[in-house]
């Protein structure tokens, strides 16, 4: 069973994400929100009924119903609005955090969670301390998002499919995230290889203001491409794909960094995160990395003490 906290835009995606691609045959919304989730599974159940597909949604204010899940999509927490950056979010999301940390640690004891609340990897960071779970099944949808981002605006420039690209950015989910075109590919060959330094560089700029863009176009921040990127790593989790992503998670030691949290590559699978992988960067790529991560370390001072044990 897929369980999924918070239906927002997020997390209505993510549900009807999860329908499309055949992810569970009970999938159950929790919201505080009185009749939201209620009303969001019955539209999404109608749906099913549409394509013939046996798969059940429930809704609900009890979080009770959170019990035998697999799987927790964590959505809850307030939106981004527009001129607003993911890390004003702070203190307001850190408590309803917490908050759902509380109902999972006494309803899903052995669920792998994959979040997607503002500012993501300091919620990370608090989800892990307050579930007390193996930093394994504490995720961070982050990195997939990030790195689409910057492949869609290569593919744009260089006039290839999206697939063609493999992307790759690192560090934090937020302004001061950090894109590597040097190791990010086309058929083996960088990027830096194929562009300018010009265009590189706006490649670079356009996906680290996406999330902006979209939020100032339509007045409230991304929501389709974040439902289904949570749909895609509890698809690889699921069914123990061992697939490659970029996450957030919880780092001990990797690239020499402890107690903070940021996007890597790492390893999906039937356990959560089984291998942290480590980028073979040089020295500029190191520094920008480890910039990117001291803004998340910020974000983490900034936290109230109750939110870091």
């Amino acid at each position: 069973m897929i369980a999924i906290v918070g239906t927002g835009r997020v997390g209505t995606s993510a549900a009807f994400a999860a329908l499309l691609r055949g992810l569970d045959r009970r999938i159950v919304l929790v919201d505080i929100v009185p009749g939201l989730a209620q009303g969001e599974a019955l539209d999404l159940g109608h749906a099913a009924a549409a394509l013939g597909a046996d798969v059940e949604f429930v809704g609900s204010e009890d979080f009770q119903l959170l019990e035998g899940s697999e799987i927790v999509l964590v959505t809850a927490g307030k939106a981004r609005k527009p001129g607003m950056t993911r890390e004003q979010l702070l203190a307001d999301n850190a408590a309803i955090v917490a908050d759902v940390a509380s109902k999972i640690r006494r309803f899903a004891p052995e669920s792998i969670v994959i979040m997607t609340t503002n500012p993501l990897d300091a919620m990370v960071y608090v989800m892990y301390k307050k579930l007390g779970f193996p930093r394994e099944r504490v995720i961070g949808f982050s990195g997939l998002l990030d790195s689409a981002r910057l492949a869609y605006y290569a593919a744009k420039k260089l006039g290839v499919g999206y697939s063609s690209i493999s992307p790759v950015v690192i560090g934090m989910h937020g302004e001061a995230m950090y894109p590597v075109p040097r190791l990010s590919t086309v058929g083996g060959v960088p990027l830096t290889s194929l562009l300018s330094k010009g265009e590189v560089e706006e490649i670079a700029k356009e996906t680290v203001q996406a999330g902006a863009a979209i939020t100032k176009l339509r007045g409230y921040s991304s929501s389709y491409a974040p439902g289904l990127g949570l749909v895609l790593m509890a698809e690889a989790i699921k069914r123990d794909a061992k697939k490659a992503f970029i996450a957030s998670i919880y780092l001990d030691g990797e690239y020499g960094l402890r107690d903070v949290v940021a996007e890597v590559p790492v390893i999906l699978g039937r356990r959560g995160v089984e291998r942290v992988l480590e980028l073979p960067l040089n020295e500029e790529e190191r520094e920008g990395f480890m910039k990117s991560v001291e803004a998340v370390r910020e974000l983490i001072r900034a936290l109230p003490q109750e939110y870091k044990i």
